[in-house]
């Protein structure tokens, strides 16, 4: 795979809505796949889908803790997109006033 090509799986992964929630979610630290279905309004089959995407695309890890598996965004270049993009709205919306 190209490095363009894993730049765009990256920014499709992130482009869904739902997803962006997760990254937001887990911003602060790793948390249990429980507390992410209890966040995010969808089945847990729907969630498992979302998880499964962003780790194809190396935005998240995982690790089982006991019975249960705790995700985390995988670096700290993530959030910086994450930083950068919110950073870029907020000055797009103080611009257009």
């Amino acid at each position: 795979m190209s490095k363009e090509e894993i730049s765009v799986k990256i920014f499709k992964a992130l482009g869904h809505p739902i997803r962006y929630k997760i990254v937001k979610f887990l911003y602060d630290g790793p948390k249990c796949v429980c507390k992410l279905n209890e966040d995010i309004e969808f089945s847990q089959a729907n969630l498992s889908q979302h998880l499964r995407i962003l780790k194809e695309a190396g935005i998240l890890s995982s690790e089982k803790v006991g019975m249960n598996t705790h995700y985390r965004i995988s670096g700290e270049e993530i959030k910086n997109i994450v930083d950068s993009v919110d950073k870029f709205v907020m000055s797009y919306f103080n611009d257009s006033k």
